[in-house]
């Protein structure tokens, strides 16, 4: 079986070997519920006998996806209460953590716990840990060569236009300062500090004025002796028009560079609705028939892809569990690789993806 294959590929191992025969560099992101440590009653949840040889143990897994996840790729870790912090520094050897959020549940045995037998704090939340890589967004913007390629455009593209401008600045007798006075008191703003004029003229920090400051700007240097903005008069009558098809031109390969950053950069995105905070809350699975003791809602997974991840990424939870992370991700558009090693729990979440698939299908085709 192919480590990835479109839309989802499942592999039924212990996810340590399986890791480490990942290249480098091999997933967008990483979001998985790993085993908690002597939480659950379930033989994977108590199979190490100290929280020291867990902790050791997890130091492996960690270090797999260290070297897997992308320059640019996410990282999502649930943990308990009780571990978490623990977690937390072992991720922050490898990785940057960019988060430590708090699931706090709304239903659960904490609403009925006895609270006379209490001798600490009933947990309520899960703890899920956001990291990246440390340098993430320097390395990206190292590899796309992006601030280097913005000041050469700058120098070499946009310069027949600014030094257009500034050309017949200097013809009109026209300084910079005048200009901004000028400007500022045509706006009806004379008090106020700072003006266009270095952006329409400088190298720096130029900037195409608007076909009202260019109309504006001919009819100030026209108003001293020369011959400023004189360009043919088929052309003169549409000047802005001309310099503006210029612009858009040139602009183009400004956007085409962006892209290519954006697509190096971490993804991160939230709409207005989505929690934008680091206490997130999120309604837990209801009990049923078969249910997963750690089945994640669908609605918080979705949150995560769609902060996370863009389509056609490829998302890895390496602890598969009951599927909600493929769910989620093959919902987003995204490529999805999941290893279990329970092969009960392996069939029922194939199982789950199958007919997620298969419903899809049947209503794209209807």
């Amino acid at each position: 079986m192919a480590l990835f294959a479109p839309p989802y590929t499942l592999h039924h191992a212990d996810c340590l070997p399986l890791l480490a025969s990942l290249p480098d560099d091999a997933v967008d992101a990483i979001i998985t519920d790993p085993p908690y440590f002597r939480v659950k009653s379930d033989a994977w949840d108590r199979q190490w006998r100290t929280a020291d040889a867990f902790a050791v143990w997890m130091g492996r897994v960690l270090d797999q996806f260290a070297r897997i996840l992308k320059p640019s790729g996410s990282l999502y870790l649930f943990a308990s209460p009780a571990m978490a912090a623990r977690v937390e520094m072992l991720i922050a050897e490898r990785l940057q953590v960019l988060n430590h959020i708090v699931w706090a549940k709304p239903s659960g045995k904490h609403l009925g716990t006895c609270r006379a037998s209490q001798r600490r704090f009933f947990p309520q939340t899960e703890r899920i840990l956001f990291a990246e890589h440390y340098g993430a967004d320097s390395t990206a913007e190292d590899a796309a060569g992006y601030k280097a390629k913005c000041a050469a455009l700058r120098r070499t593209l946009f310069e027949p236009l600014r030094r257009y401008l500034d050309d017949e600045r200097q013809r009109a007798g026209w300084r910079c300062s005048e200009i901004d006075a000028a400007w500022r008191v045509w706006r009806g703003t004379p008090n106020s500090k700072g003006g266009m004029a270095t952006h329409w003229f400088s190298r720096s920090q130029w900037a195409m004025p608007t076909p009202a400051a260019y109309a504006w700007l001919q009819q100030l240097f026209r108003s001293r002796p020369g011959d400023a903005l004189s360009h043919p008069a088929a052309v003169l009558g549409a000047g802005h028009a001309v310099l503006r098809t210029d612009y858009h031109f040139l602009k183009k390969e400004y956007d085409t560079l962006k892209q290519q950053y954006q697509a190096l950069c971490r993804p991160f995105a939230m709409d207005n609705v989505a929690p934008h905070t680091d206490v997130w809350h999120f309604p837990v699975v209801q009990p049923y028939a078969g249910k997963h003791p750690c089945e994640k809602p669908l609605p918080l997974m979705r949150h995560i892809m769609e902060c996370s991840t863009r389509p056609g990424h490829v998302v890895l939870d390496p602890f598969l569990g009951s599927g909600s992370t493929g769910i989620a991700a093959l919902e987003a558009g995204c490529r999805f690789v999941g290893i279990e090693q329970d092969a009960v729990i392996h069939a029922q979440a194939a199982k789950r993806l199958a007919d997620f698939v298969g419903a899809a299908h049947t209503s794209a085709s209807a």
